[in-house]
Formats: structure tokens, sequence, C-alpha cells
């Protein structure tokens, strides 16, 4: 569900294991963030990216960031642990 008048930003986000959170100033480090899968899937744990992105919230489910698995993102640095695999 869209949160009204979010905005979307330029958001540094980093991959993390489920024990371990990072974010930066300005969003909750305990915010998850739906973005393409790709990347969780082709990049090591810690790895940083940087997405365009908004506050979202899901119908009883709790805030997140996203970012459209369409939209192009950039890697600022490659993480050095293990890639996630479903």
């Amino acid at each position: 569900m869209v949160i009204k008048g979010e905005k979307y930003h330029l958001v540094e986000v980093e991959s993390y294991l489920p024990k371990s959170t990072s974010g930066q100033a300005g969003f909750d480090t305990s915010l998850h963030v739906a973005c393409p899968e790709e990347l969780k899937k082709e990049y090591p744990v810690g790895t940083r990216f940087l997405i365009k992105g908004k506050l979202n919230d899901l119908k009883g489910g709790g805030k997140f960031i996203y970012s459209s698995y369409q939209w192009t993102y950039e890697v600022i640095f490659l993480g050095n642990g293990p890639v996630i695999e479903d």
C-alpha cells in the first residue's frame, strides 16, 4: 500500500543475513527492502547498492522500502559474505 505523500529518494542499502541489519540516516535500520531479486542472488552479503526507493506499508505487515525490479541500481561496494540462495 502506498503511503500518501511519500516521495522516491536515492537510498543506499546493504544486503544482510537476517540476524543483522544496516541502514542510513533518514530510514529505520530495521526496515526491509523490496527490490530486484538479483541484488541478493547475484551479489554477496554485505554488498551496498544505490537504489531509487520510497517508504511503503503493507496492509498490517509493516513499513518497508520499495524499489521496482525494473529500475536500475548501482553497486557501490561489493561485500565479502555468501551469496544468498533460496
